[in-house]
Parts: C-alpha cells; structure tokens; sequence
C-alpha cells in the first residue's frame, strides 16, 4: 500500500490537473509574465519525450535490451519535472532555510516515486534513471530561468485551495489509462495487431 501510495505521485491523473492548476496560479503570482509560459514548455515537454519514447518502442521494437530500457518512465518524469516547481512555487515567500527544504522536498518526492516504481517492477532501473534526469533537467531549467522572478506570497487558505484538487485526487486514487492509450495509438500508428512488449525486445 505505502508503495502504491508513493507511486500515485506521479500518475497523469494527479500531476495533470496539478500542472493546469500550476500554469492558472503563475500569472497571478509571479511577475514574470512569461512564467507560465515557460511552465506550460517544461512540462509538455517532459510528456512529449515521454510519449516519443514509448511510441518508438510499443509501435516500432525500438529499444535496448542491454540496459532492458522500453522508454523513459512517464511516472519518474512527470514528478521530477512537476513537484520542484510545485514547492517552489508555493514556498515563494518563505525564509531561506525553509523555502530551501520545501524546493529539496519537491527533488525528493520524485526519488521516491522512482523508486516505488523499481518495487512493483513497473519499469528497469535504466528506465527510471533516465526519466528522473528528464524530469530533472526540465525542473531545475525552469526554476534556474526563474531566479531573478518575484513570487508573492500564499496565505494558508490559498495553499489549502491549491492543494485542495491533489489531495482530492490522492484520496480518490484512480490511476490514467495514458499507458493504454499509447498502447493502441502506437499499434495502429505502425499497423500492428498489438504492441511490442519488453518480452519482444529479449527476443530480438
């Protein structure tokens, strides 16, 4: 269950709506106007690569046996590009040391989701790795753009109203069917009966 738990923090149907809300919340908080902008390309790129990586795999056998690698891991991707951006946004106008513990627990949260991954043999070790480094890259690009950008502050109520559509979602804890959908879009995208499986790839 803790495992479950850990890896529903990076599922499409939480990080979604909480990266809509993140883009709604940036202009009203930020005075860059072009925060939410650069917000909106992180993240979509951090699906986009997903998406490509499992396509050229599900659809097309391309992938590595040696390092048993199908395609980035959408849950370790997601939450390493989405929860730093979340707690710094947040933390806006906290002192250093705790603004600087809630951005370190918004890096941390991902390593966990990466690693309850790894547990219920969701994906490889190779898999996980290289979504976190996507993720990653594209968190700590957007947050190294926003250096000089000023946040006001959250009150209490406003956090708990930011909060309030994650924590719902975590409650409900139903999963997206992203990786079906991507499933079926690849088959027909290639003209197959059915998607390659990591079964395939050890095969070839």
């Amino acid at each position: 269950m803790l495992w479950k738990t850990l890896t529903y923090f990076g599922d499409s149907m939480l990080l979604i709506p909480t990266a809509v809300i993140i883009a709604l919340i940036l202009p009203w908080k930020s005075d860059n106007r072009r925060t939410a902008l650069y917000w909106i390309v992180a993240f979509g790129l951090a699906g986009l690569f997903v998406s490509l990586s499992k396509i050229l795999f599900l659809g097309f056998g391309i992938g590595s046996a040696r390092f048993n690698f199908t395609g980035f891991s959408g849950h370790s991707a997601m939450s390493a590009t989405l929860w730093p951006v979340m707690l710094w946004l947040i933390s806006g106008r906290w002192s250093g040391l705790w603004r600087g513990f809630a951005i370190g627990m918004g890096y941390m949260i991902p390593l966990l989701v990466g690693f309850s991954r790894l547990v219920i043999h969701a994906h490889s070790k190779s898999e996980v790795a290289t979504g976190l480094l996507l993720g990653f890259t594209l968190s700590t690009a957007f947050l190294i753009s926003q250096r000089r950008t000023a946040l006001k502050g959250f009150s209490w109520p406003q956090i708990s109203a930011a909060l309030l559509v994650p924590v719902l979602l975590l409650s409900h804890g139903r999963v997206a069917t992203t990786q079906q959908f991507l499933e079926r879009f690849s088959a027909d995208l290639a003209g197959l009966e059915k998607p390659f499986t990591r079964a395939d790839l050890f095969r070839q």
